[in-house]
């Protein structure tokens, strides 16, 4: 795909907000910023608030995941950005600038710059993949020649090219997705916002769309915000992750730190499907109190990323004097960062749990005695 068209120049600042820049130089690579943020609704039966306060920043270029259970408020964050939802307190800033007295015209001009995916594809069902693709773009009156070479190039990158005379009826879940990608990039746009784009789709298409995000990503230089309840999207494919509980941001940080060491209960009960529970014939033969000095010492030892190297495992089964057994666990890399957890039998060793236990330490951040198993 020609890349030469997609360069972007951010507008300049207005005088106070360049000030501001200069007074908190970190803020000059913030791409979006969200300050003081509230959404008020009003309902039947009194007002209901789905954001609290929201502050935050987004870097150009990153990838930035926003997560949460279901009414946590990450749609209502979201479109704000775009200004499909207006807050009802704070600003939300665009390359500096305050987008919160936007005019109809100065939106629609924002909206192009702002592509959007959704959870079901939004496709017309009447019109062909090309015809889904092109129309922004017949609506924007872009010339036909113009039209004609984005849209084949936007199908050529989404890996639809041999799909463009096909309709939505005729495409799977995962196609539908790329249609959707490429009909958000037609304005050649500075940010992407998905809003849980992979949530109706199976776990292998929902590999194959975000890597092509990773993609887009990387050779376009895209800012992207995603917002879904899977952890393991996050894990995948952002830089950074919010983590919003009623309205409010409970933890936020770069995705191996959280994923390493939550802080907020809520964080770990979306990060619980992703991790090993103690298996069930293990759990049914474990005793708290060491029943005989041949029963093994249960060891599970976490892995939090704070270390980048991986355990070295040989040194660590030497150091705890014993017959070692792995029963279950892992450690994967994320951001160049060691994060898991293993759990060992320790059998045969001169040392008390407690002594095993400090030994352990050495080689994880964080070790504890689950139990005891003859």
């Amino acid at each position: 795909m020609a890349l030469a068209n997609l360069a972007r120049t951010a507008p300049q600042p207005a005088p106070q907000q360049a000030e501001q820049s200069e007074l908190h130089p970190q803020l000059n690579r913030a791409q979006v910023r969200i300050i003081g943020v509230s959404k008020i609704y009003a309902g039947q039966h009194g007002d209901v608030t789905a954001l609290h306060g929201i502050d935050l920043s987004i870097s150009r270029g990153e990838v930035f995941g926003i997560i949460g259970r279901s009414g946590a408020g990450k749609s209502s964050l979201i479109r704000t950005l775009n200004r499909l939802e207006q807050p009802s307190k704070g600003r939300v800033l665009i390359d500096q600038v305050d987008i919160g007295e936007f005019d109809e015209n100065r939106l629609v001009a924002l909206r192009r710059r702002i592509g959007m995916i959704f959870q079901h594809f939004n496709l017309m069902s009447a019109k062909t993949v090309w015809q889904n693709v092109e129309l922004p773009l017949k609506v924007a009156g872009v010339a036909k020649a113009q039209r004609q070479q984005k849209v084949r190039e936007l199908l050529e990158l989404v890996g639809l090219a041999d799909k463009h005379q096909a309709y939505p009826a005729q495409l799977s879940g995962g196609q539908k997705q790329r249609v959707g990608i490429a009909r958000a990039l037609v304005h050649d746009p500075d940010i992407l916002l998905c809003d849980e784009a992979t949530s109706a789709l199976d776990p292998e298409t929902t590999q194959a769309i975000l890597a092509l995000l990773k993609t887009i990503n990387q050779r376009l230089g895209l800012t992207i915000v995603l917002i879904t309840h899977e952890m393991a999207v996050i894990r995948d494919i952002c830089d950074r992750v919010v983590v919003l509980e009623q309205g409010r941001i409970v933890e936020q940080g770069p995705v191996w730190e959280v994923f390493g060491n939550p802080q907020h209960e809520v964080s770990k009960t979306l990060l619980a499907p992703l991790q090993h529970d103690l298996p069930e014939e293990l759990r049914s033969r474990l005793q708290t109190a060491r029943p005989s000095p041949d029963a093994a010492v249960v060891l599970r030892l976490q892995f939090t990323g704070s270390h980048r190297d991986e355990p070295d495992l040989a040194a660590l089964f030497a150091a705890l004097v014993g017959r070692v057994r792995l029963l279950q666990g892992g450690v994967e890399r994320i951001q160049g960062h060691a994060l898991g957890q293993l759990l060992l039998a320790v059998s045969g060793s001169s040392l008390n749990s407690e002594q095993l236990r400090e030994r352990a330490e050495h080689w994880a951040q964080r070790c504890e005695v689950v139990g005891y198993v003859v």
